[in-house]
């Protein structure tokens, strides 16, 4: 019976969520039309709204094959992010991960003309080393992670920088087109791409691989790592409350660092499945921002209420309405609109837990009542004693 009234317990959770979450996006994408028809109320519906709706439908099969092709790092940045906050940290320096997987993909392909799945191996460890940074210090000096963290990530930048241009000598850099090598254009990079298995002829796109199914799987795994196995519970236990983890004889300084550690290899493969696909090159000389897809995935974990599986829609989501938006015509309108209203949409997720508690009260309030009613507990029998 018990099992019965969790299970009914967790399925009811899971619908407020999900239902919290199409809530955000639909206020969220109703006040970005508002902006829209602030902006040009002529051409707000046909030329703004329904192309950001479309996302890449607009101009498929491209688009799509561009939205898949954004997503999959997103969905490593939003699973990097969940997974710390599912172990009690805040996980900012995704960003630096990322930019540090990058490097060591990138590296890899170029300079030692190894395969795909090495170049991605080598992204993972070195994004994982570079998040066990900020893990070690929150472990033995409580230093909030997020300050090292966002330290870490323009160290990361402009490190990874400096060791691809070297002055526009670095053997990494194409002083030719002022860019990194490009992966496709070179016979003997091409085995460093990730294989498509006929996608960018279905798509028509030269970047659409097989990257979307590793980051759907990993996803999985994530999942399972986090609710089925011992590991993951310790991990969940010392995010909880570290106090009580250490005397259940849990080592919450080793779960710290690893829990760091495994967020930062997740946006460090992140990195490796988008270079890797061929959609963008890194630039030194452009790249002296953080890459965003660090900063996205924080919306993306926080859209999925740091679900590993909901990361998937949301990354999807937020990938369709950014594709979406590039496709706005700059003559009405900036292409930053979709940016605007995914950022109105992760605004309201910060109100996820009301909401949450608004829908369960208004669906499931009358439900619980009938299941109380409906299960009395077993009346209390009497035995009478023989031989009086």
């Amino acid at each position: 019976m018990n099992k019965k009234k969790l299970s009914h317990s967790n399925l009811n959770s899971s619908i407020t969520s999900v239902l919290a979450a199409l809530l955000c996006i639909v206020i969220g994408m109703a006040v970005g039309f508002l902006v829209l028809l602030a902006i040009n109320p002529a051409h707000a519906w046909g030329d703004g709204f329904v192309r950001i709706l479309k996302g890449g439908f607009h101009d498929a099969p491209y688009g799509v094959g561009k939205e898949l092709a954004n997503a999959a790092p997103l969905i490593m940045t939003g699973l990097s992010v969940a997974f710390a906050f599912k172990t009690g940290l805040f996980n900012i320096g995704a960003a630096g991960q990322y930019t540090l997987g990058a490097y060591g993909a990138l590296y890899c392909a170029i300079m030692l003309k190894m395969p795909w799945y090495v170049c991605l191996i080598v992204a993972t460890i070195l994004g994982g080393i570079w998040g066990a940074i900020p893990g070690f210090f929150k472990a033995y000096f409580n230093i909030n992670e997020v300050i090292t963290s966002i330290m870490f990530n323009w160290i990361g930048l402009y490190l990874v920088n400096e060791l691809i241009y070297q002055n526009g000598t670095g053997p990494m850099y194409d002083v030719r087109n002022t860019r990194t090598l490009n992966l496709g254009k070179s016979a003997e990079l091409s085995k460093a791409l990730i294989p498509d298995f006929g996608l960018n002829k279905m798509f028509q796109t030269n970047s659409t691989t097989i990257a979307i199914f590793l980051a759907a799987a990993v996803a999985i795994l994530i999942w399972v790592i986090l609710n089925k196995t011992t590991f993951g519970y310790e991990l969940k236990a010392v995010g909880l409350n570290k106090s009580a983890a250490r005397y259940a004889g849990i080592n919450e300084k080793k779960n710290i660092i690893l829990s760091m550690a495994i967020a930062g290899a997740l946006a460090g493969f992140g990195a490796g499945l988008y270079y890797l696909s061929n959609v963008s090159q890194w630039n030194p000389l452009n790249s002296t921002s953080l890459p965003t897809m660090g900063f996205n995935g924080i919306s993306v974990a926080l859209l999925a209420s740091s679900n590993p599986i909901g990361t998937i829609f949301s990354a999807i989501f937020i990938s369709h309405i950014s594709v979406g938006g590039s496709f706005l015509s700059t003559k009405y309108y900036p292409t930053e609109i979709s940016d605007l209203i995914s950022g109105i949409i992760i605004y309201l997720c910060a109100f996820s837990m009301l909401f949450r508690g608004k829908i369960h009260s208004m669906l499931f309030k009358n439900a619980d009542k009938t299941n109380v009613n409906a299960e009395p507990a077993p009346a209390k029998t009497e035995t009478k004693k023989e031989g009086k």
